[in-house]
């Protein structure tokens, strides 16, 4: 059995060499892909020669495309808001408020209802601003007349010192330039008038969109988190509502950051105003101190105009020493608010290059004029905050 089942199972199992059997395949040789290249050779192969050899090339046309697709956006957002800017400012101006007032309210909250808080930190804040400005105003009244007799002095020590050494004007060409100066108040008359007609309007554009302002931040102090759930659970898919969520809060953080910050910086800077000036016997020391504080708001630009304004008042009333005096004071302010105060009291909420900050504020006043110097900055700090709190943490 074995022997006999040997030859015939070694015939079943095996082929002679060169042998073909009936019902079996040809053999074929079977080709490998060839192993998968990388560096250079591959891309070689794969790319035309234009990609080959200018690779910055794409990686500067996807960067491209990307940024003036951000710049449409952009753009778009500001027309939408320079055609409805009354209602933009009334909302900027109530979110302001609303950073500023919200915190005490909440501290009153501990004691009293809600509406209640709100009520008596909005009137004791109107109050408070109204004080201050008839405070101002009265002190002004008081002092108008000595002020324009002071002011009158100082025109004449300004002709006189134009007529010495460096400058040696003469008396008729100085009587020249104050009849030139008549002469096109007197030509365009017509058009200052309109000027001063159309800033009426202004006047009562803003005095509306204060009131708006005012009763906007109303709703915002009382219930803004429940106003901010609704919109998130209303208009948005659930997918989407934890990063908006997350976008939303690291917003608010950023904007009620800077604008706590930056009425800090404003009213320190216009203190150290205030005092410098009544020290130096400058006329409208509570006026100038006042602008400070406004113009401050505009960082870089608006704090140098407002001493530049005041360093003219000190010339004209006072004299070149007193001018030159308010002019280190301007480099001294300078110095303190940007190494400073800054720093110190805005570093923890925003953290942006100086030179973002000037940039922002010179597109800003491009675009919208002194509102978009005002919220260029702002708004560039909460673009980055959302982009920031959205960024995946890394591994």
């Amino acid at each position: 059995m074995t022997e006999a089942g040997g030859p015939a199972s070694g015939r079943r199992g095996g082929r002679r060499p060169g042998k073909v059997v009936l019902g079996s395949r040809p053999a074929h040789s079977v080709r490998l892909p060839p192993p998968s290249r990388s560096g250079p050779a591959a891309l070689a192969t794969e790319h035309p020669r234009a990609e080959r050899t200018v690779p910055w090339l794409r990686v500067a046309a996807a960067y491209a495309w990307r940024l003036i697709l951000v710049g449409i956006v952009v753009y778009g957002v500001f027309t939408i808001l320079g055609r409805f800017q009354l209602v933009a400012v009334a909302l900027f101006i109530a979110l302001v408020v609303t950073s500023v007032l919200r915190p005490l309210a909440d501290l009153l909250n501990r004691l009293l209802p809600r509406p209640l808080c709100v009520a008596v930190v909005l009137v004791g804040s109107v109050l408070l601003v109204s004080a201050l400005l008839a405070f101002v105003g009265e002190a002004v009244a008081g002092e108008w007349a000595q002020l324009a007799e002071e002011l009158r002095g100082g025109i004449h020590r300004i002709e006189r010192w134009l007529q010495g050494p460096p400058f040696r004007i003469s008396p008729g060409r100085l009587t020249a330039l104050q009849d030139q100066l008549l002469a096109y108040l007197s030509a365009h008359r017509a058009s200052l008038l309109n000027s001063a007609l159309s800033g009426l309007g202004r006047i009562v554009e803003l005095v509306t969109a204060g009131a708006l302002a005012l009763f906007t931040s109303v709703f915002f102090i009382h219930s803004g988190e429940r106003q901010w759930r609704w919109v998130r659970d209303v208009l948005l898919p659930a997918g989407a509502r934890p990063v908006w969520d997350r976008a939303g809060h690291a917003a608010w953080r950023a904007f009620a950051g800077y604008t706590r910050g930056i009425i800090i910086v404003a009213a320190t800077n216009a203190v150290l105003v205030g005092v410098a000036l009544i020290l130096l016997r400058v006329p409208l020391a509570l006026p100038l101190m006042l602008l400070e504080f406004f113009a401050t708001f505009v960082p870089l630009v608006g704090s140098p105009v407002a001493l530049g304004v005041a360093t003219v008042v000190a010339l004209a009333g006072r004299g070149p020493i007193t001018a030159l005096a308010v002019l280190l004071l301007i480099v001294v302010i300078g110095q303190l608010e940007g190494h400073v105060l800054h720093p110190l009291v805005m570093g923890w909420s925003v953290r942006l290059h100086p030179l973002v900050v000037a940039v922002s504020v010179i597109a800003g006043s491009i675009v919208a004029g002194v509102i978009g110097a005002v919220v260029a900055v702002p708004f560039v700090s909460v673009v980055w905050a959302v982009l920031s709190a959205l960024r995946p943490a890394p591994p």
